[in-house]
């Protein structure tokens, strides 16, 4: 009896230790279950606030986007841009801007060859072109002194409303009623003679281009569209005269200057021959190539054969007088100290 009272409390106490662990595990499970329900109440709240705030900030970007939308809508046309590359360059017989013809086929004998960029270009391009006498050519004001401020800072760069007029003696007028290569866009328009195509090269005459001109594109001449009948134009730009001089001469030296010039540039040159390259000098000079500060300087009338003046054509510094007449001599062609280092080597 007594063994049997003993067991039956050993097991009393055994299955009370047991309930004993096995609620204190219950309640650690149910203080860890709490303590991640708290966790992911606390993670969710915050999931949900950054939620309410990246929405917030989406709202307000948006906000902002159709606000500044609306207010480019009326200013687009001051505000787009449209990067443009050079498909070509231009070799020409004119090395400086003094002396490049102030317009197209005033020169005949001006020539130049424009140079694609094989990597824009490919030569089935150029196919058909021969079948035309002339062609546009859009290209780009690259020696203008202000072209680096106009394109790197705009915003300080301000336009030019009138410039100097070479056939007015400078009288000024507005910039848009001129050719002047100073334009708030510095791209220019020409058009010139089509010698011969070349796979990637067009050969050009009557050009009134610098060296190294940059080109953008060209496009073919159409008579029937391109030459306007009664097209009007104000009296100053008929007077063709103004800027044409008297006599271009030769002095007795000069022939042989030219020929010893032309040995040096003869492989490298556009033209065939001295004496071609001699009347080129001639068409050149036809014109009064001066810049109107020195076309109105006051000369002396007894130094006025003094004052030396410099064309470069081809690389070749050719220089000249001119009197009061509006005569021309031709003095001396020779190489300039630059190009002479380069033929030595």
């Amino acid at each position: 009896m007594t063994y049997t009272t003993a067991a039956l409390a050993l097991t009393l106490t055994v299955v009370s230790v047991s309930a004993t662990v096995s609620l204190y595990r219950w309640r650690r499970r149910r203080e860890d279950l709490e303590h991640r329900i708290n966790e992911l109440e606390k993670s969710l709240g915050s999931s949900t606030e950054k939620s309410a705030s990246e929405r917030r900030g989406r709202v307000k970007a948006q906000q902002s986007l159709r606000e500044a939308l609306a207010q480019s809508e009326s200013n687009e046309i001051n505000n787009a841009i449209y990067p443009m590359r050079p498909i070509g360059t231009i070799q020409s017989c004119f090395s400086t801007r003094n002396g490049t013809p102030r317009q197209p086929l005033l020169v005949s004998l001006a020539r130049a060859c424009l140079n694609f960029d094989p990597a824009l270009v490919p030569p089935a391009s150029l196919e058909g072109l021969e079948e035309y006498s002339h062609c546009w050519i859009l290209y780009v004001f690259h020696l203008n002194t202000d072209i680096e401020k106009l394109w790197r800072k705009p915003s300080q760069s301000k336009l030019k409303a009138k410039v100097r007029v070479p056939r007015l003696n400078g009288e000024r007028k507005g910039v848009f009623a001129t050719r002047s290569p100073h334009r708030p866009c510095p791209i220019g328009l020409t058009v010139a003679k089509v010698e011969e195509i070349q796979k990637d090269k067009v050969l050009l005459s009557g050009v009134d281009l610098v060296d190294g001109t940059p080109v953008l594109d060209i496009k073919p001449y159409l008579p029937y569209s391109d030459s306007i009948q009664g097209a009007s134009v104000p009296d100053w730009v008929k007077e063709d005269c103004l800027l044409a001089v008297a006599s271009v001469s030769f002095s007795e030296t000069f022939s042989s200057s030219i020929t010893s010039c032309w040995k040096l540039i003869e492989k490298k040159s556009l033209y065939g021959s001295a004496d071609e390259f001699k009347s080129l000098i001639t068409q050149v000079l036809s014109w009064d190539i001066r810049s109107m500060s020195q076309r109105n300087k006051p000369q002396d009338t007894s130094d006025v054969d003094s004052i030396v003046y410099h064309l470069i054509l081809e690389g070749l510094d050719v220089s000249y007088v001119i009197d009061n007449e509006s005569n021309i001599l031709v003095q001396d062609v020779s190489l300039p100290n630059s190009l002479e280092d380069v033929a030595e080597t």
